[in-house]
């Protein structure tokens, strides 16, 4: 213990004893100078005030000094812990964000979507000639289909509607004369579409496949044609119609446009992220996302027991 420490006990025991307060403690200590010795009488008039000046600004640079200093600190380990929080935080959009040109993207798309595709698919029975019944098959399916037009989807009498694995696109043109927005009635349900202009009912049948009410909307164009956005739920599948007394088109003539990562579903596209981002970190030499997570862990558990020798341990 320092000589300055030594008498810290019976101060804070004195301190203690003074419900009041720092002012009951200098009062205290005042009122023993005035009583018990010469302080204030000892010497020349003024010389004891000047004592107490000289002490108190001593002491009081000390005690600024030192709360300087603390701040000081406090302000830089606040800098290291935002830098550390930031540099995290850009590490993880790192390892999720990872751009693909087109071409890949193409090839992911097509291969998700082949392994769903034979998920669904039932083995069919052994015949003499598999391959030979299959196309036969597939050719009596799509007879009386419709060739899809430049949009994936359909020029129909009353509406023509396209689409890519996201979205249905729907043009509905009301007529030469210009109607205004309230003489429009456009109504969405999971799976049932409502379009009404004026007294004539253009469609009020239920759609092929289900969509999202939340992405859903529709514009009125120049005051003649209908814009109607229909967002879709699955988006690994081709619509062959768009309600279900339309005709349908042949999906597998189809001309998917080039997909992009963002054209995935989220748990696709996740999944795809992270296998491309490990396959550039083994190729630089880098540990993969497995990896870094195992070594964060055990530098969090080396943080949190330093008691702890690890200089031999290996890790793997």
């Amino acid at each position: 213990m320092s000589d300055e420490e030594k008498f810290d006990g019976m101060l804070f025991t004195l301190a203690q004893q003074h419900p009041g307060g720092i002012m009951d403690v200098l009062d205290t200590l005042f009122n023993f100078l005035a009583r018990k010795t010469d302080f204030y009488v000892g010497g020349p008039k003024g010389q004891a005030e000047k004592m107490l000046l000289e002490k108190f600004r001593k002491y009081e640079k000390i005690a600024m000094d030192k709360h300087q200093k603390e701040a000081a600190e406090r302000e830089e380990a606040d800098r290291i812990r935002k830098e550390k929080l930031k540099k995290k935080r850009e590490e993880e959009e790192a390892s999720k964000i990872v751009e693909v040109n087109d071409d890949e993207a193409s090839k992911i798309l097509a291969a998700e979507q082949a392994k769903k595709e034979a998920k669904q698919t039932t083995p069919p029975p052994v015949v003499a000639n598999p391959e030979e019944k299959k196309d036969e098959e597939e050719d009596e399916d799509e007879k009386g289909k419709m060739k899809p037009n430049s949009g994936n989807g359909a020029d129909l009498d009353n509406y023509k509607w396209t689409q890519t694995l996201q979205e249905v696109e729907l043009s509905v043109p009301v007529g030469p004369v210009r109607v205004k927005a309230r003489e429009c009635v456009v109504e969405f349900q999971k799976k049932h579409l409502k379009v009404k202009v004026r007294d004539r009912v253009i469609i009020d049948e239920d759609l092929e496949h289900e969509i999202k009410l939340e992405e859903t909307s529709w514009t009125l164009d120049d005051g003649k044609v209908l814009q109607i956005h229909l967002e879709k739920i699955n988006k690994m599948e081709w619509w062959s119609r768009l309600v279900m007394t339309d005709p349908q088109i042949n999906t597998k003539k189809v001309n998917p446009e080039n997909s992009k990562l963002s054209d995935l579903d989220g748990e696709t596209r996740s999944m795809v992220e992270k296998m491309m981002y490990d396959q550039r970190q083994k190729e630089m030499g880098l540990p993969t996302s497995d990896e870094q997570k195992k070594q964060d862990v055990l530098k969090n558990f080396m943080k949190a027991h330093p008691e702890m020798d690890f200089s031999k341990c290996k890790f793997n």
